[in-house]
Order: structure tokens, then sequence, then C-alpha cells
């Protein structure tokens, strides 16, 4: 009959893992979405100030539920160029006592009598959030539905992990096996195989807590197993790192060797307190947390990691310059091949900051476009093409970024999104097309160039006046536009409106002021196709920034 109940206790233990990892990307998902515009403000403050790294590393794995998953969006962030090595590794440490948050909510559901526990009590939300979710339709409310379903079924999870682990509690059988597993480094291996496996510190430390407070394991071998699982959860990190630039390898370096640290520093104290005064980690935290069984794992998880952040800090340049050596630059990897500024495909891990550095790629787009077009009138202008590479480099990157830079939009519209970002992206995929077209006008305007330099023709000195007052009135429109759409500014929406007013009075000006001159025989009938041409893609070229300037709405 025993192993009946043994197979019995494993599916439960199964479904209740199953519940626990649905549960948490569900309530991450949906507080990622309700949160988005405080998660992209946060990770644009990140700068050097390693505390303020750290601060948000820990604030985004406590909404993301996952370190692995911030740290493969920071190795995203330092593959793109948006963020230095330094900066990385900050965010790294936070993201470690961040993942402490399920620990501790664990550990309270664990709470309570014997006739009704805390987990019961939270695990009501999951009903509540359910009927939120059904009885309404605004989107706002159907992600705090999201939410609370989430939370509440964390609970449940961790209800049918408990009493599954309580049923394999009562087999004498089981935990004689498990009571054979008291070596530390045998421990810690197991802890990081199996996190490896599930690819989740949170939840192999939520079923070491269930394990220890069901008394399944000695609270020892949960320290031990929680160690482990700080290692384990550096594998993700490590293959994305893999994938990627040189310093992604760096910064998926640094998570390990902070994660293996701290377990080498308590491995070596925990030695010397054995050797010496005849005790463990167990001892210490039972001493500590007496009678409070479900607080003395959670607790420990969370003192160990802070205090690795504590001792790691300060060294985080030494440890920047360290992987530096391990993995040294190379200038045969060097290359001017077109490539996504500030994206990256790990990024669509959190989908809110993949909407924020979509919009810094945008931006980056426009001021490569407004820089040909820059260097387009001057062409026109002198014939001189001393930067003709670099206005053909700009061509060619302004091409690949509309073709990727659209694909990636195409994968967060795929994600969990909050309506304003599903908004904002569909009208991206439109501005990334208006930008794009901003460089084929001026592509134009240097084949207008091409063929007045062919014939030894060139614009009069008026004509040359007239075109800087025109590219100096882009300039502003784009200044103006830039900002609308960077800070969502609507006052410096309407002044685009008006300088693009002033745009096409320019252009008009230019053709009755061309007409004038071919009258007085200033200009020839050639010269003048090519000018009353330019002025005509300058009209486009401004439609297309006010387009841009259009998708900011109050």
């Amino acid at each position: 009959m025993e192993i009946y109940d043994i197979i019995k206790s494993l599916l439960s233990l199964i479904a209740g893992v199953g519940v626990f990892l649905i549960a948490c990307n569900m309530m991450s998902s949906n507080l990622e979405s309700l949160g988005s515009k405080r998660m992209k403000a946060l990770f644009a403050k990140t700068s050097n100030s390693k505390l303020l790294g750290v601060g948000v590393g820990t604030v985004a794995t406590a909404v993301i539920q996952s370190s692995s998953a911030t740290s493969v969006m920071t190795i995203g962030f330092v593959n793109a160029g948006i963020m230095s090595l330094v900066q990385a590794a900050a965010v790294i440490f936070g993201a470690n006592i961040g993942t402490t948050i399920t620990g501790q909510l664990v550990a309270l559901g664990l709470s309570g009598g014997s006739k009704i526990s805390t987990s019961v009590i939270f695990a009501t939300l999951a009903g509540i959030g359910a009927f939120i979710v059904l009885f309404t339709k605004r989107d706002k409310w159907q992600k705090i539905g999201g939410f609370l379903a989430g939370f509440g079924m964390i609970f449940v999870g961790l209800s049918l992990m408990s009493s599954s682990m309580g049923d394999f509690a009562a087999q004498d059988s089981v935990k004689s096996f498990l009571a054979i597993f008291t070596n530390p480094f045998l421990l810690v291996l197991i802890g990081m195989l199996l996190t490896a496996v599930i690819q989740s510190s949170s939840v192999m430390t939520s079923m070491a807590i269930t394990m220890v407070v069901t008394g399944l394991i000695s609270i020892n071998q949960g320290i031990y197993i929680t160690m482990g699982s700080n290692i384990g959860t550096c594998i993700t990190a490590l293959i994305a790192g893999l994938a990627s630039g040189r310093n992604a390898k760096r910064t998926a370096l640094i998570h390990v060797i902070f994660n293996v640290s701290g377990v080498v520093v308590f491995m070596i104290l925990g030695f010397i307190m054995r050797l010496t005064g005849g005790i463990d980690f167990g001892d210490l935290f039972e001493i500590m947390f007496p009678g409070a069984t479900q607080l003395q794992l959670s607790m420990f998880h969370t003192i160990f990691n802070v205090s690795t952040v504590i001792i790691v800090l300060p060294f985080t340049e030494a440890l920047v310059k360290l992987v530096t050596k391990i993995v040294p630059d190379k200038k045969s990897e060097q290359s001017d091949e077109p490539h996504l500024y500030y994206v990256d495909d790990y990024m669509l891990k959190t989908p809110p900051v993949a909407v924020l550095q979509t919009k810094n790629e945008i931006i980056n787009m426009a001021k490569i476009a407004i820089t040909n077009f820059e260097i387009s009138c001057d062409i026109i202008k002198t014939l001189d093409y001393t930067r003709i590479e670099e206005f053909r480099k700009n061509e060619k990157t302004l091409n690949f970024l509309n073709k990727e830079l659209v694909a990636f939009i195409v994968k967060i519209l795929r994600c969990e999104l909050s309506e304003r970002d599903r908004v904002f992206l569909t009208g991206a995929i439109r501005t990334v097309s208006d930008i794009e077209r901003v460089g084929d006008y001026a592509e134009n305007i240097v084949e207008y160039a091409d063929n007045l330099s062919s014939v030894g023709m060139y614009f009069s000195d008026k004509a040359k006046k007239e075109i800087d007052e025109l590219k100096t009135l882009m300039g502003n429109l784009y200044a103006k536009v830039i900002k609308a759409y960077g800070e969502h500014d609507i006052s410096a929406r309407d002044e685009a409106y008006l300088i693009e007013e002033c745009v096409d009075e320019a252009t008009d000006q230019m053709g009755r002021n061309h007409v004038s001159r071919l009258s007085d025989g200033v200009c020839t009938a050639q010269v003048g196709a090519q000018y009353l041409a330019l002025s005509a893609d300058v009209e486009r070229i401004a439609d297309h920034f006010i387009n841009i300037a259009r998708t900011v709405n109050a």
C-alpha cells in the first residue's frame, strides 16, 4: 500500500509545482503590465550608482519573480551597449536580494494555526481575482484580477506541495532515504542541479522551505540545498551570455562568480562553525527563530543573499576587471555591420522594458535619418562628397533597422502587454516606416547632386542660402518632434505643427524664387528641375516627421 501512497504524493507534488510556476508567471506578467510605466522609469534611471543598480535589480526581480529573468534581461542591455558592466553587476547583485521575496511569501503562507492557515486565507484571492477577470472588461481591472488570481494560486500550489510533502514525511522509508544526504557539498550539488532543471531558484527555495516545515528534511539540509539553488540559477544567464557579445559573456560570468563566491564564503564559514563550536547554520537559525520553522530557512535565504551583496559590492570594479581579463577584447571581432543599438531578444523577458528600449531605438533611428538629410543638403549645396561614405553607411543602417526593428516589435506584440503599450507598438511600426522614408528622400537629394555634378552645374548663392534656411527649419522640426515623441510632450508636438507650416511656406517660396531667377536668367531649367525636386522632397520629409508627432496624443 505504501507504494501507492508514494505515487499519489508524487503526483500531488508535481501538480503543486506546476500550479506554483503558473501562478508566479501570472502574477509577474500582470504586475509588469500594471506597473509598466514605473518599470520603464526604473530602468531609465539606472546610472553608475552601484546602490541604485542594486535597488533596481531588487525591485525588478521582486516583480518578475525570477532572478534568472532579470539577469538575462541585464545581459540584453549590456549586449545592446546601453548598460556598463559595473551597472550590470550591481543589478545582478540586487536580483539575488529580490529573489528572496518569494521565500518570505511562502514562509508567510505556511504560518497560522492548525485550524486555518495563512495559506488558505491568501488562496481565496485566486477566486476573487478570477471573478474580477470574468466580470470586468476594463484592461486595468483585468490586470488587477489576473495579479490577484496569480497571487492566490501561489498559495494553492503551496498547499498542494505542503500536503504531498507531509505525506512523504509520514513514510519512514522516504525519510530514511533523504536522511542519508547530509554532506554539505552533495546537498549544494543537488540544489544546483534541480534549480538548473526547474530554471527558478525561487521555486526551488520554496520547495525546500515546504520540505523543512513538513519535516521531510532538516533545516540544515534545506540551507545547503538553497545555497546550491543560487548557483543553479546562473545556468539560464550563462546560456544567454554565451550566445551573445563579448560584454554579455562578461556579464554572465559576473553572475556566476558572484553566486559561487557567496556559496564558497558560507561553506567555509559553516565548516569553521562545525569545527570550532560543533554547530551548523541550522542550529544557529533554530536559536534565532525558535518555534518558527517556516521562518528559519526563508530568513537564512534573505540573510545569505544580502550578506553576499554587502561583501562583494565594494569589489565590483575589481570583479569587472577580472572578467575583462578572462574574456579579453579582440580587435578582429569588431565590425561596422549594422546592428540594433538598444534592443535585444533577451529583453522580451520583460515586455515593459522592451517597449521602453524600442522607443529609444526609434529615436536613435530618427537621429541617423536627420543626419543623412543634413549630409545630403551639404553635398548638393557644395558638391563636396567628403562625407559620402558616412552617408552610405547610415543609409545601410536605416534599411537594416527598418527591417529588424519591425520584426522585434512584432515579437513584443506577441507578449503580455498593457493596452497603452500595445497601442504605442502598433503605431511604432508606422513610425519606423516614416523614418526610413526620410532616409530615402535624403538619398534622392544626393542623386540630384550627382546629376548637377555630372554636367558641371551648381546652385546659385541665393539658392544655397535658401537651402541653409530650410535645413535649419528642418533641424528645429526634428528637435520638437523627438522631444514630443520621447517625452510625450504635447506642447512640443504643437510647436512641431507650427514649424511644419513654416516648412510648407518655405518650400512654396523656393518655387516662386526659382521662377523669378529663371525669368532673370540667373538659373537654368536643368538646374531648376533639381532644385524644385529637392524642395518637394523636403516637404515630404517634413510630412513624415509630422506623422511621428501625431502619434503623441493628449
